[in-house]
């Protein structure tokens, strides 16, 4: 096994999944705290935590399509495979 097969099989067995999840997550969250921003429209502190949530679950889903195209800039840099595709 050479390097481009192991830096291809941690890519697809460990990063992938591991973005894959992370965006999950992220979306998550996002949609909870949409969830709590409408059922607490009386409520200022509702609204807040629910503002909170949809935000860090932005933040999430930002740094993880950031991350996906730095590893996939990688890969095509070094020529170590096909860049990754997320299969949702």
């Amino acid at each position: 096994m050479n390097g481009k097969e192991i830096v291809s099989q941690i890519v697809g067995s460990i990063i992938d999944p591991l973005v894959l999840l992370i965006f999950s997550i992220g979306i998550f969250l996002f949609t909870w705290g949409l969830v709590v921003f409408l059922s607490q429209m009386d409520n200022p502190d509702g609204r807040k935590i629910g503002v909170q949530h949809m935000l860090w679950g932005i933040v999430g889903v930002f740094i993880m399509a950031t991350v996906f195209g730095i590893i996939n800039i990688i890969l095509e840099t070094f020529g170590l495979g096909d860049p990754t595709q997320l299969n949702f």
